[in-house]
């Protein structure tokens, strides 16, 4: 019993060494009792070959003694043994690669079922990997789809969860928790997938925010129309950083020394800078980004505006008019920030005293 409990806890690789080094030994010993027996290195060798393999070529010279028919069936019992247990050595190590795949799925299915305010990444390209390591630095769980097997065994051995399907089918969405997730991005190449993905994620989640990547601009309505809340076209991005590059490289080169620990945001920090949403409150709706500016004094600038449906204007003009429920986006000292915020009160304070007075 102590004997089977040790070979059942022996690896694959552990019985296939056991095996060759019994084989080889046995060999040896065989072609060394064949030589004392008074045999030629050759015969002998010929002969162990023959009897451990069964080759059945009859003997080399007759076996007479009664010593030397025992040492031949030795050999053969022990020959064949050793050889049976390395062969079983590589069948173990074959049969438990495939129960480890087969467990190492169900373990994740599992662990995919448990997800929940996840993000889903359609498409493991080039784009799809830098997501997922990104993610995977700050620690945000996420699922990877794709429909390429050699894909899906790198998002593997990189230790992400995934899925191997085409995320073009509303199954393979569900299988990944879309119901549960809180962001899909779909990166797949192709524009025309892009768009089918969007229109099924939002069917089936209509609170996801979908990040979509289009190759030409004309698509990016069309994600929007979809349902995708933001659409990437690295294309166009990367037009516009190398137009930087050339307009303005000291400028590049400075905002990319982060050495990877520094981000744009701890930059501005560190140059006493900071953003700050400002709700337009009823002082302000109806006046323009002009207004706000000149009662600023030069201390902010207006670098956004996001309309209450959700519209973002980048860097917006002066002569463009507030509206309830808008918010400004503003860049600026942290110390003249507060100083604003607390002014516009008071002149809103004002305002209503004068009007209560009139």
């Amino acid at each position: 019993m102590g004997r089977v409990s040790i070979a059942t806890m022996q690896t694959p690789f552990q019985r296939i060494v056991i095996g060759i080094s019994t084989f080889v030994l046995t060999v040896i010993v065989a072609v060394s009792g064949y030589v004392l027996a008074g045999w030629t290195l050759l015969d002998s060798i010929y002969m162990v070959v023959i009897t451990i393999f069964g080759v059945g070529y009859g003997e080399v010279q007759p076996l007479t003694s009664t010593t030397l028919k025992v040492f031949t069936i030795l050999v053969i019992i022990a020959g064949v043994l050793s050889v049976a247990y390395t062969v079983s050595g590589f069948v173990q190590l074959i049969t438990e690669g495939e129960i480890r795949k087969i467990i190492d799925v169900k373990r994740m299915n599992k662990d995919i079922e448990l997800l929940e305010d996840h993000v889903i990444i359609c498409g493991f390209g080039r784009i799809g990997q830098m997501v997922a390591r990104q993610l995977k630095a700050a620690h945000q769980p996420f699922v990877v789809v794709d429909n390429a097997p050699e894909r899906i065994a790198m998002a593997r051995e990189e230790g992400y969860l995934m899925h191997l399907g085409n995320a073009t089918d509303e199954t393979n969405l569900e299988a990944v928790q879309i119901h549960k997730a809180r962001t899909l991005a779909t990166v797949l190449p192709n524009d025309a997938a892009n768009v089918f993905i969007t229109l099924t994620a939002r069917e089936l989640n209509p609170n996801l925010t979908i990040l979509a990547r289009g190759e030409i601009p004309s698509t990016e309505k069309k994600l929007r129309l979809a349902g995708a809340n933001h659409v990437v076209l690295p294309a166009t991005i990367s037009a516009s950083r190398v137009a930087h590059l050339i307009t303005n490289p000291s400028a590049v080169d400075f905002l990319s020394q982060s050495d990877g620990q520094v981000s744009l945001n701890e930059l501005l920090a560190e140059l006493d800078i900071q953003i700050q949403e400002m709700p337009v409150d009823q002082a302000l709706i109806g006046g323009t980004i002009g207004d706000v500016e000149m009662r600023g004094k030069g201390t902010f600038i207006i670098v956004a505006l996001r309309r209450a449906d959700g519209e973002v204007i980048v860097h917006p003009g002066n002569n463009i008019y507030l509206a309830k429920e808008d918010t400004l986006m503003l860049m600026g000292h942290q110390g003249d920030m507060p100083n604003f915020a607390q002014k516009a009160a008071i002149k809103r304070e004002m305002r209503y005293r004068g009007a209560r007075l009139r």
